[in-house]
């Protein structure tokens, strides 16, 4: 068996075939082999490796350059996507040793979070990952929203192709990307595929000339569905603003469906909205995402609470050690090695999976004990949740 990096055309007959064995329709057609030729550009400055035996490509994974907020801190993200295996080689440790040096060669070259969307989930905790919230899907009749089409509110909407207002959807999801908790975006390279294909409107709420909320769409036919993506905001008025423009297609769609975050609550929007809310997650194909810390390093300087606790990380490749974690100053010390046992903190023994899920947000100190993803004895559960107050994560980048 060996493991090697795949570039540029050599992915048209190692990694393509494989992922679309295992993701789509099979088998290919010869004009959808064909098209695996234009997938090129977006794929030119992922990490691709495969395992070949005996001459053929076995398995494939790869790790897509991304940037993600954590707790406030942006920090390279390595995106871990088309990760397949032959039909004839599966369960042979394939995916494990791939997995492995994937993230070991990301970390080396900075990435210190790593995230995914699995196959299944009880895989990749082996890994180390915690499970992240899934988005949810809001479906509401646009004459529910006939209340807004009364409201006076301040600012406009600006409506477009995505092709031609690309710039104007980037850039404001790089700023999601400074001041949302969890938030990932593509490198430019890869996001650029939305603004090639330009399948999708672009619906802008603007106050004051500054951008404050967007949303891409389609509409899937007459009388059916206006079927909207992530709906990004800044605040209720951007929001308001972006639900008016869809009431407006009352006479055009039956219903309207959008994607939210968990801390958004639809049946609060407006008084007399029906509104059907569903996160659905099942194996193999609507899975939540997951997540972990592929370095330490990333906690250094998150915010945190006026905690002060030792940890002790074990079983994990890139984590393993004994840490010490001080929140007094406002700002996450991490201190390691010898130092770390000095004085008499709380301590707390935690796996890959139990540090990352309380860095996410997503876990309190006792569910972690619970999950058994570490010892966490009340005297550090309670300093683990001064300094890692529960905090859900918006992933939003689909990878």
């Amino acid at each position: 068996m060996t493991i090697r990096r795949v570039r540029a055309e050599k992915r048209l007959t190692t990694s393509f075939p494989l992922q679309a064995y295992a993701f789509e329709t099979s088998p290919s057609t010869a004009a959808r082999t064909e098209e695996f030729r234009d997938y090129l550009p977006y794929n030119e400055g992922n990490r691709t490796l495969v395992v070949e035996a005996d001459g053929a490509t076995v398995a494939a994974a790869s790790a897509v350059p991304m940037r993600q907020n954590l707790r406030g801190t942006v920090l390279p993200m390595a995106g871990v996507a088309g990760v397949t295996t032959h039909p004839l080689a599966r369960r042979q440790g394939h995916v494990r040793a791939l997995l492995h040096q994937l993230l070991d060669e990301m970390r080396d070259e900075g990435h210190r979070l790593t995230a995914l969307w699995p196959f299944r989930p009880s895989f990749y905790a082996r890994f180390g990952y915690v499970g992240l919230p899934k988005a949810r899907t809001a479906t509401f009749s646009p004459a529910d929203l006939g209340e807004l089409l009364r409201a006076d509110l301040p600012g406009e909407v600006g409506w477009e192709r995505i092709g031609t207002g690309y710039r104007t959807w980037r850039e404001f999801t790089e700023r999601c990307l400074r001041e949302r908790h969890g938030f990932a975006i593509f490198p430019d390279y890869r996001d650029v595929g939305l603004r090639d294909r330009d399948e999708r409107w672009l619906l802008t709420a603007r106050v004051g000339g500054t951008v404050t909320g967007a949303v891409t769409y389609r509409i899937d036919d007459h009388g059916g569905t206006l079927v909207a993506d992530d709906l990004l905001t800044t605040d209720p008025v951007a929001r308001a603003l972006l639900l008016q423009f869809f009431a407006q297609h009352v006479d055009q769609v039956e219903r309207v469906s959008v994607q939210l975050p968990v801390d958004e609550v639809p049946e609060l929007w407006l008084t007399d909205l029906a509104v059907h809310v569903e996160a659905r997650v099942a194996r193999p194909g609507a899975s939540a995402p997951m997540a972990r810390l592929l370095s330490v390093d990333a906690l250094t300087g998150l915010p945190a609470g006026p905690g002060r606790v030792r940890v002790e990380l074990t079983d994990d490749r890139w984590l393993a050690g004994t840490y010490l974690l001080d929140g007094t100053t406002g700002a996450l010390e991490l201190v390691a090695g010898a130092a770390a046992t000095a004085g008499q903190p709380p301590t707390a023994t935690l796996t890959a999976a139990g540090i990352s899920a309380l860095a996410y947000g997503v876990l309190d100190p006792v569910e972690v004990g619970l999950r058994g993803l570490g010892d966490v004895p009340a005297d550090a559960a309670a300093e683990l949740r001064n300094l890692f107050p529960r905090n859900l994560p918006y992933l939003f980048a689909d990878f």
